[in-house]
C-alpha cells in the first residue's frame, strides 16, 4: 500500500457524481483516483499533453500486458508505443479496459429508447474537449473504466455486474510523460456499475 499522505498532495480536487474533467499531470508525478463512496465508475483517457494526438492506446496496452484488466504493474501505452503512465499501486485489484463508456446511443441499444436522453460518460468526454480546447471529437477513443467491474463470461461475452471497489478504494499511477487526463466519473443509472446511484470521485497528484 501506498506510503503517500493525502495531506502533502500538490494538487487535489473532487468531482462531483456524473461530471466530467480534464487536468494535466507531470512527467513524474504521481496521481491518485480515489473512490470515495464505493462502486463508482471513473472512465478516463489520457494524451500526451506535448502532442495531444498521441493517446491511450488500448489494444496496444492489453498486447502488451497481456492482460484484459489492469492493476498494480500494468503500464499504459500510446498509440505510438510510448509508455504514458505505469500503475503503480492498487487496492482495488482490477479496472476495466472492454466496457467502453456509455452514450446515447449505447443506452438506447442496451435499454430503452426513453433512456437516449440520459446523460452519458461520452457527453461528458466532449463537453471536457469543447471547453479545453485542445481535444476534439476524434480524439475520444476507447476509454479505461477505472473501479468498473465487467467479467469476461465463458463464451467470451461481457457483462456489467456490481462493483469490486469500495468507499476509500483507489488506484495511483506514475506519468512518464506530461499527461492530459480526461474523466468522466460516470453518471450511468441502467446498470450496476455505479452500484445504480453515481457518487463523487477525487483526484490527487503528488510531486
Amino acid at each position: 500500500m501506498t506510503q503517500l499522505n493525502a495531506q502533502q498532495a500538490s494538487f487535489r480536487h473532487v468531482i462531483p457524481a456524473g461530471e466530467p474533467y480534464l487536468f494535466e499531470v507531470k512527467k513524474g508525478q504521481t496521481l491518485r483516483l480515489l473512490d470515495l463512496e464505493g462502486n463508482q465508475a471513473v472512465d478516463t483517457l489520457f494524451y500526451n499533453a506535448d502532442n495531444p494526438r498521441e493517446r491511450y492506446d488500448a489494444q496496444r496496452t492489453l498486447r502488451r500486458q497481456n492482460n484484459a484488466y489492469l492493476t498494480r504493474g500494468s503500464v499504459l501505452y500510446s498509440n505510438l508505443g510510448n509508455p504514458l503512465l505505469t500503475i503503480v499501486d492498487d487496492t482495488c485489484g482490477r479496472h476495466d479496459t472492454l466496457g467502453g463508456a456509455c452514450a446515447q446511443e449505447s443506452n438506447t441499444v442496451r435499454y430503452s429508447l426513453d433512456k437516449g436522453y440520459m446523460h452519458s460518460c461520452r457527453d461528458n468526454f466532449l463537453c471536457a474537449c469543447l471547453h479545453d480546447g485542445r481535444l476534439q471529437k476524434r480524439d475520444i477513443g476507447a476509454n479505461i473504466n477505472f473501479f468498473m467491474n465487467v467479467p469476461v463470461t465463458p463464451e467470451g461475452g461481457l457483462t456489467f455486474a456490481d462493483g469490486i471497489s469500495a468507499p476509500g478504494k483507489y488506484v495511483e499511477l506514475r506519468a512518464e510523460c506530461n499527461v492530459i487526463v480526461l474523466i468522466s466519473n460516470c453518471p450511468q443509472l441502467n446498470n450496476p456499475c455505479n452500484g445504480w446511484n453515481p457518487t463523487p470521485a477525487e483526484v490527487l497528484v503528488w510531486n
